[in-house]
């Protein structure tokens, strides 16, 4: 057929290959991870503390796993108990998996070209090898890292871009992958339009007569401060994404911020969102709705730290009605948000 084509006094037609034929565009989600089960709780603590990116221990790089071996050892039974009560270990994976799943649909929605989305979790499974590997087998050559975590730091999207990097290096992936890089979305429009939806939402569930009167208190995850000192946006990120939501309710709610989730032997970026519950209480204010700011689905920082221990924290210090919006999960317009930011990378190339 070929040379009959090509023959003197012939046209030749190209062939151009169906849109749906070329290689399919990889999306690698990058996100925390945690322990599926009681019994993964320990070695996921020790890969959690063995990452300098995370916290930097004072006894040095080649101690650090061991000391964190350690630390898993004595904290383990503690972590156990709380990822216990929220039903045995975290839903991190099954709800970061859905979302992987929304996005691939709403890109294959448009058409043109097929997409594979994958996860990579940093400290548990599935990783970034386990990933590349499954994007390489369904033929991946054009790749997108994006981050789960809104506002950046070196401490998450920096440590998994690290990491991401270090498997990169490897000899079968060199030059295999044409990437480039999604790490922070702290204002992009339908992600605050999805948070300021859930707010919205919870919002509507006080009375109206308190609505008006309700604390917004939004919580975001720790970070050392050490960090921030060296440069690392984080804050900065933070404080835009308040605002923005803040822009699009138009109440008149006060509102403050608070981070959590802070832990080890450094100084920590404050206030800490449990004293701020404690102040709020001392200051007469009885209804407060708890906003994760920085979490963009469930898991154990939302149902253990914020609607557990917090819980209990607001109403011994007298707060009487006190609720959380819900986390984004596969929340439309997050997914909408996701898709907007896959897209850009796209046309940038």
């Amino acid at each position: 057929m070929s040379a009959l084509l090509d023959a003197p006094g012939s046209t030749s037609v190209p062939v151009v290959p169906h849109p749906c034929d070329a290689p399919p565009i990889g999306v690698l989600l990058f996100n925390m991870g945690g322990p599926g089960t009681l019994a993964d709780v320990e070695p996921f603590l020790v890969n959690l503390f063995s990452d300098r990116d995370i916290i930097e221990l004072p006894m040095g790089a080649l101690l650090q796993p061991i000391v964190a071996r350690i630390i898993a050892k004595a904290r383990g039974n503690g972590v156990r108990r709380n990822y216990a009560s929220i039903g045995g270990g975290s839903p991190q994976l099954r709800l970061t998996r859905a979302q992987a799943e929304a996005l691939n649909a709403r890109l294959d929605r448009d058409g043109g070209r097929r997409h594979v989305v994958e996860v990579a979790m940093r400290y548990w499974q599935p990783g970034t090898d386990q990933a590349l590997q499954r994007l390489a087998d369904a033929g991946v050559s054009r790749l997108v890292t994006l981050t789960l975590y809104p506002h950046y730091s070196r401490a998450t999207t920096g440590s998994s871009r690290k990491e991401f990097d270090r498997v990169l290096a490897q000899p079968q992936w060199r030059d295999r992958f044409e990437v480039s890089h999604v790490e922070a979305y702290p204002d992009h429009p339908h992600y605050l339009d999805a948070m300021a939806d859930t707010v919205r939402q919870a919002l509507a569930g006080f009375g109206d007569e308190r609505r008006d009167g309700v604390t917004i208190l939004f919580s975001a995850h720790g970070l050392p401060q050490k960090f921030i000192d060296e440069g690392d946006p984080y804050v900065e990120h933070t404080h835009r994404t308040v605002a923005g939501i803040l822009e699009r309710l138009q109440v008149p709610n006060p509102h403050v911020i608070g981070f959590q989730s802070r832990t080890g032997p450094v100084t920590w970026i404050g206030p800490g969102t449990e004293d701020v519950l404690r102040e709020l209480a001392g200051q007469g204010v009885r209804d407060v709705l708890m906003v994760p700011v920085s979490f963009v689905s469930d898991h154990i920082e939302t149902l253990y730290e914020v609607d557990q221990l917090f819980r209990d924290d607001a109403m011994r210090a007298g707060i009487v009605d006190y609720r959380r919006s819900e986390a984004l999960n596969t929340h439309p317009l997050f997914i909408e948000a996701l898709a907007d930011l896959v897209s850009r990378q796209l046309v940038v190339a």
